[in-house]
């Protein structure tokens, strides 16, 4: 068996898991959403809007300050939405398996042993990579 067959097999078994079906659902439910896809597009409006008035040379401090405002508040009610809220957390899980298997791959290919190369539980990570050497 060759090396992208075994890839092929690893694709067959990530799709196969109950956290990219999970994943696939949650996107779907977002996708569904209207009103969550209106203040989505709303988002995006007020973003181009806010680097609109940010490139002008003559900007206007009180515009960016309504913009930050605004794009703040939407930001909260579309991170509150209950669609958004499961796609967040069946993404953090998907990004996890994938950092995990990312992390066994590139362990393997500089040398370590597969079966003992280091995974970490990426799920609860903050961000934040300073004093972290969880990703490898």
């Amino acid at each position: 068996m060759t090396i992208i067959e075994k890839a092929r097999e690893l694709g067959m078994m990530i799709q196969a898991d109950e956290r990219y079906t999970a994943f696939n659902k949650a996107k779907a439910a977002n996708d569904a959403d209207e009103a969550l896809q209106k203040m989505i597009s709303e988002f995006n409006e007020l973003r181009l809007g806010l680097n609109a008035e940010m490139s002008k040379s003559d900007k206007s401090s009180e515009k960016i300050v309504e913009f930050d405002r605004d794009i703040k508040e939407l930001y909260g009610r579309i991170m509150a939405n209950e669609n958004m809220a499961e796609y967040t957390k069946a993404k953090n899980a998907m990004d996890a398996m994938l950092s995990q298997i990312n992390a066994v791959i590139t362990y393997s290919a500089n040398g370590e042993d597969p079966m003992t190369c280091p995974v970490f539980n990426l799920s609860s990570c903050g961000g934040s990579c300073e004093g972290c050497g969880g990703c490898g």
